[in-house]
């Protein structure tokens, strides 16, 4: 499956969807679908991972990098359509419990 990242910007919103594998391959073009966003106060984004078939922890370090920058600006992160697989991952890692994750998608923010 390809790799792709879909941003789109609405005001102070952001809303991605991504889709394929989540590697470490793929992993720095999703670093940089965000760099034009970094330390923009009051973000709020959006990542819908409905298509993303497998995630490894270079993808969650991305993640957690975007985590914490958003957060250090009064930004918030909300992640959507996790499969079993990638919420068990998210899980087992313990960001489930310091990352908003929704197990369905809510329209967009």
């Amino acid at each position: 499956m390809d790799f792709a990242v879909d941003v789109k910007e609405k005001q102070n919103a952001l809303n991605v969807t991504i889709s394929g594998e989540i590697d470490a391959f793929t992993a720095p073009k999703l670093r940089e679908a965000f760099e034009p966003y970094e330390g923009k106060a009051g973000l709020e984004v959006l990542i819908d991972l409905t298509n993303v078939s497998y995630m490894d922890s270079t993808g969650l370090g991305v993640l957690v990098g975007l985590f914490k920058s958003l957060r250090a600006n009064g930004g918030m992160l909300t992640l959507t359509g996790l499969s079993d697989r990638l919420k068990r991952l998210f899980d087992i890692t313990g960001l489930s419990d310091i990352m908003k994750i929704n197990t369905e998608i809510e329209g967009g923010v």
